[in-house]
């Protein structure tokens, strides 16, 4: 699924010139994607596309009834407290970099928010560090956002060839 994500990301970087969901199956098909890899991304790129539209999808669509947003913007003073869950699926590795992240002011609430969201919708237990890069930089891309140089290079580069001086 991660291959296929990247290749998205790579070939549509600025999100308006996404095809529309079938148009991108039915490239991602002639690339040579598996088919199941193609349902997993598409399935997860619907998520992501409600989570950064944030609202959360009804069982009545109705014209009447207007979605209700599924996340609230959090108080400066609040602290994110990570369940169980979201810690063993994340693991340690995966939530000390969202919080250095986080600290450092690059990936506001509203966009930690969604990346947990698509974290844990994500397959493997738990995520692996590239993995969640890469959730990261799709979040970004979602928001229509380019990440800061210096983050995009720590989304982006190798990091176990890097020595300390």
């Amino acid at each position: 699924m991660f291959e296929v994500l990247v290749f998205v990301y790579e070939n549509y970087y600025t999100g308006d010139s996404c095809p529309e969901p079938a148009h991108l199956e039915r490239k991602l098909n002639a690339v040579g994607f598996a088919s199941d890899e193609i349902d997993d991304a598409m399935t997860w790129l619907k998520g992501l596309n409600t989570a950064a539209s944030g609202s959360a999808p009804l069982a009545d669509t109705s014209p009447r009834t207007l979605p209700e947003p599924w996340l609230r913007e959090p108080s400066p003073t609040s602290v994110r407290i990570y369940p169980a869950a979201e810690q063993f699926h994340l693991g340690a590795q995966c939530l000390g970099f969202i919080s250095f992240l986080e600290s450092a002011g690059v990936l506001p609430a509203h966009m930690r928010e969604v990346v947990i969201d698509r974290a844990m919708a994500a397959p493997g237990s738990p995520v692996s560090l590239d993995d969640l890069k890469i959730i990261i930089l799709m979040v970004y891309w979602s928001f229509g956002q380019e990440p800061d140089a210096l983050v995009l290079d720590e989304l982006c580069e190798d990091t176990s060839a890097r020595v300390a001086h």
